[in-house]
């Protein structure tokens, strides 16, 4: 049965952070809060733990997973930024945005897009989700916590745990998320183009 760690929204106990992180290490993936929605991450260059996500969201190697980052400093080791597109990242970061970037040598190929060799990424304005990352030392490999057939994200702990109880092997609990999907903007290609409209306001990056 998957592990229920019951963390505070804003001060989040490292003890328990650490034991999640242990799973993740383990090739374990989490259920985790973010400044969004709660997502499915897991560690980014591992392929046994990938492959688990996607089962679960019947996602294809088609469809692109996202990198979560600890701030912005190290988005840029992950994607490839001129000036301009640093600029947007620095309005957008940290936030509930996914920056569709130009993927760098640093992401396993296996995880950009095949034609066009770009990648999600995201710096979460969450404490808990960031707390993580800092402790496990590295981005975190992550989908959207929507389950197959369903057209809304899981907004509760308890409930996520019940519905993947054997499918992942521990939930972060730190209360309801917004519920609202990352606003999704491509970066890859001249003018930056929305590709979602969610939680992020584009005014917000001037679109």
């Amino acid at each position: 049965m998957a592990q229920l760690f019951s963390v505070h929204p804003e001060n989040p106990q490292p003890r328990l952070l650490r034991q999640a992180a242990e799973l993740l290490q383990r090739s374990g993936v989490l259920a985790v809060p973010t400044d969004s929605c709660y997502a499915l991450v897991c560690q980014l260059d591992d392929k046994a733990a990938a492959d688990a996500l996607r089962r679960i969201r019947q996602l294809d190697d088609k469809q692109l997973l996202s990198l979560i980052c600890r701030d912005l400093r190290e988005l840029a080791n992950y994607a490839r930024v001129d000036n301009a597109q640093f600029r947007l990242l620095k309005l957008g970061t940290p936030g509930p945005f996914t920056f569709i970037l130009e993927a760098s040598k640093e992401v396993p190929r296996r995880l950009s897009h095949p034609q066009r060799k770009t990648i999600g990424l995201r710096v979460a304005a969450h404490p808990v989700v960031q707390a993580l990352i800092d402790i496990h030392g590295a981005p975190l490999l992550a989908t959207t916590l929507i389950l197959p057939g369903e057209t809304e994200p899981l907004n509760d702990a308890q409930e996520i745990r019940e519905a993947l109880e054997h499918q992942v092997a521990g939930v972060i609990d730190a209360g309801a998320c917004p519920g609202v999907p990352t606003t999704v903007i491509d970066l890859s290609h001249g003018q930056p183009e929305l590709l979602r409209r969610g939680r992020g306001d584009p005014a917000r990056l001037g679109l």
